[in-house]
């Protein structure tokens, strides 16, 4: 083979080996929320996700030297990672004191199909993903193509869990990663856009976590019951 072919391939970089593996393993981690039976544990998954989030804002960071990046990296792992635990953990123990128990177990049997059923539909919803992004032909240094994949595939993820799933809990933990996938997507596209504009996209987590926040208190007040079943008679 001509070594001067061989000298045209490049291998990946750092940072686009760093972004492809760190969003492979947030789609995993999505899997994984699929199967915990219990709201606490999915919050736990979202923790370690959104941890993974801001490791790669840092890589990104010192890659680029945009050091932007470094605020970002910490806003976003003070609100992922400590406020919005958090507050679904303090949400979902007041609703199990207010039942009579230490913590509300959240959602044994809100599945409107088994966690089995639900990770392969799941795996059916990534490859589409997966596969519309990457039809796209996105490359060059600055957009990893499979990572922007991958963050297709964690979008439709997202929305499979908020569907399958017929509590609040799990459908504001649904929401809340469907957010990190979004962010994933803007951080490997878009990178160098101003600090103001990135922060702008934590706001709109911030008041998602509190108009959650409102109806976990209210629907569980009113039902006395996180499931949003019942919810099914109010249709016309």
């Amino acid at each position: 083979m001509d070594p001067a072919a061989l000298g045209a391939v490049q291998a990946p970089g750092v940072y686009q080996g760093a972004a492809n593996v760190i969003a492979a393993v947030m789609l995993l981690i999505e899997f994984g929320m699929l199967r915990q039976a219990l709201a606490r544990d999915q919050v736990r998954l979202y923790m370690a996700q959104s941890v993974l989030l801001s490791v790669l804002a840092i890589v990104i960071a010192a890659d680029r030297n945009l050091p932007d990046l470094y605020a970002l990296a910490g806003l976003s792992a003070a609100l992922k990672v400590v406020a919005v635990p958090l507050v679904l953990r303090r949400l979902l123990g007041r609703a199990g004191a207010d039942d009579g128990e230490d913590e509300l177990p959240g959602v044994a049997g809100s599945q409107t199909v088994s966690p089995a059923s639900a990770v392969l539909a799941a795996i059916v919803l990534a490859a589409i993903g997966f596969f519309c992004f990457g039809a796209w032909h996105i490359h060059g240094p600055a957009a990893p193509a499979t990572a922007l994949a991958i963050a297709g595939a964690m979008v439709l993820v997202a929305f499979g869990l908020m569907i399958v799933r017929r509590d609040v809990a799990s459908q504001a933990i649904g929401f809340f990663t469907l957010e990190n996938a979004i962010s994933l997507a803007a951080l490997v596209v878009a990178a160098g856009l101003p600090l103001i504009l990135e922060t702008a996209f934590l706001f709109d987590l911030l008041v998602a976590v509190v108009v959650f926040g409102m109806l976990i208190r209210g629907h569980h007040t009113k039902a006395e019951s996180l499931s949003t079943a019942d919810l099914t008679r109010l249709r016309g």
